[in-house]
């Protein structure tokens, strides 16, 4: 079995800058998506390939939002690395920025992630070398790209059972009337391109990325006519490559409008590749279907509204029903992606739990990992750590702990003991049993004097290790539930960001670290400590170490 990889690089960093030239732009004199994409494919395939030492190619997109357009003049910078290689495949991580020359001033166009495939040489079999992690950014994207992958594989099951909750609740029917809509036969477009030597690499296969600008010019075509202007792509919907075309495939390009949103409208575009003799016998290779998500504006840069749809076809209900699962996975996915979202979602539902659940990690992980903690106490096995930034107060509590560290997190990962050592926790009961790893608890804590008790509804996301320099994680986030509405009786509380990571010091003993992003219920504890009134927060690490050690010893 060959094992690839460029050692030396950490993840094989690619760097591509470029002025924006008219023979670039729409015309507006903004950098045509189109190209963008086109762009954004090559730099991320180079930095596929320098990590694998041999071809790679396109698999899949993640949702691809664009915040900023470039004008002809300034310049675009895209950067490309692997955050995580896995057995054959690779995630990408892509930044876009452009800069004003005159200015000077750089701004963030879109962020992405891309996965690629190493292509074997004959019939050899590939296993990947892991990523070299230099910097605490290559470790923080090496952890969260596990996470992204769980979303990945599970897009299309999530995505089904929002087809199947529609159905069940009526809303997806065969027959459909909108008064007064646009039938959407006439946003119906077709095109055919014939792929040449400079759409494809040495060996023969398309650019991922020229497909992808194909996919952008038809579908855009296709956004005008129901708009009767100039349409602005905003984003890309999540999607993989079915198969691959080659030179002299004829790539036909069908494009129709799903649906709309007030001020956005969905476009499908379907891609079948043909080669001369399959396109005489009319035998298509369906190779990609995308979903493009568009906006129009007025000469104030003002958003126009689009008119209604109204499909004529089952097939086109369907499309219509699929158009709003996905803009519900799209706002989940918004909502919850980052990190430094602190609004818990609302409701928990399918359309967002695997994005609540990438938060509640990468959450805990970003707060881990930044730098700046400071001492503030150290009492025998316990240090307690604070952060600082804006008005934002985090603290951390180092414990060392004799016991294993898997023992550690298959005792604080279940949260119904925790009141057997936090005398802040009153009652705890497990709401819902999401997956194995995934949790929502409600829990009460005892009365402060002049208050009402306080209650909370948590997701607790828990995560081992996939190798043993890597620490167990415990993340803590409030979640929303219907069935579990705040009521007379508490003052319903929030967790913007909490958990454990738990590292391995030896087969008998472990590090147990505890972040909590300070909300103003946690504020007068951790007050009081910082001003030696109390010492609550170590004797709570106290007691968990006793309970730690304790229960590990009667395994």
């Amino acid at each position: 079995m060959e094992r690839l990889g460029t050692a030396a690089v950490a993840g094989g960093d690619v760097c591509m800058c470029q002025t924006v030239f008219p023979a670039h732009s729409n015309h507006r004199g903004e950098l045509s998506a189109g190209q963008l994409l086109k762009w954004m494919d090559a730099t991320a395939c180079l930095a596929a390939e320098k990590h694998a030492g041999v071809s790679c190619v396109t698999a899949s997109m993640d949702d691809i939002q664009f915040e900023e357009a470039a004008r002809v003049g300034q310049i675009i910078t895209i950067k490309a690395k692997v955050n995580r290689a896995f057995k054959t495949s690779m995630e990408v991580g892509i930044k876009v920025t452009v800069q004003d020359v005159l200015t000077n001033m750089e701004k963030i166009v879109s962020m992405a992630y891309a996965t690629y495939v190493a292509k074997p040489v004959g019939d050899g079999k590939i296993e990947l070398e892991p990523v070299k992690l230099l910097s605490t950014e290559d470790h923080l994207e090496h952890t969260l790209a596990i996470e992204r992958r769980k979303i990945r594989l599970g897009y299309e099951q999530v995505f089904q059972n929002l087809m199947q909750e529609s159905n069940k609740e009526g809303e997806y029917c065969d027959a459909f009337e909108e008064e007064d809509g646009v039938s959407t036969d006439l946003t119906h477009v077709q095109s055919v391109e014939l792929v040449q030597p400079p759409h494809a690499n040495h060996h023969g296969n398309t650019f991922g990325g020229q497909i992808m600008a194909w996919m952008e010019t038809v579908a855009s075509i296709s956004a005008s006519r129901l708009c009767g202007s100039y349409p602005v792509l905003k984003s890309v919907n999540m999607f993989k490559f079915w198969g691959p075309s080659v030179v002299g495939d004829r790539l036909v390009f069908n494009a129709i409008v799903n649906n709309t949103f007030q001020n956005s409208v969905e476009v499908g575009v379907r891609v079948e590749a043909y080669n001369c003799e399959n396109w005489i016998k009319d035998q298509a290779r369906h190779i990609n279907s995308a979903f493009l998500i568009f906006i129009t504006v007025n000469d104030k840069g003002e958003q126009l509204t689009f008119p209604r749809i109204k499909p004529t076809t089952k097939d086109g209900v369907r499309r219509y029903h699929g158009a709003i699962a996905r803009q519900r996975i799209r706002l989940a996915r918004k909502c919850t992606m980052s990190a430094k979202e602190v609004k818990p979602p609302d409701p928990w539902e399918r359309s967002n739990q695997a994005y609540v659940s990438y938060s509640n990690i990468a959450a805990l992980t970003h707060l881990a990992a930044k730098p700046g903690w400071d001492v503030t106490s150290i009492l025998d096995d316990i240090k307690i750590w604070t952060h600082e930034e804006g008005d934002v107060l985090s603290f951390k509590i180092e414990m060392q702990v004799k016991v294993p560290s898997q023992r550690a997190f298959l005792l604080l990962s279940d949260f119904t003991l925790r009141q057997q050592w936090d005398r802040h926790f009153l009652t705890c009961k497990v709401l819902q049993a999401v997956t194995e790893d995934e949790k929502i608890y409600y829990v009460t804590s005892p009365p402060i004097t002049g208050h009402k008790p306080k209650d909370f509804v948590i997701l607790v996301s828990q995560r081992q290790p996939s190798k043993t320099s890597e620490p167990y994680l415990i993340a803590v986030k409030s979640v929303t539930l219907k069935s579990m509405p705040p009521s007379s009786g508490y003052c319903r509380s929030e967790i913007l960001c909490a958990g454990f990571q738990i590292y391995s010091d030896s087969n008998s003993s472990c590090t147990v670290c505890y972040f909590n992003q300070v909300t103003s219920g946690v504020m007068p504890y951790l007050a009081a400590n910082l001003t030696g009134s109390s010492n609550s927060i170590e004797d709570t690490a106290l007691e968990c170490i006793k309970f730690l050690e304790l229960k590990g010893s009667e395994c």
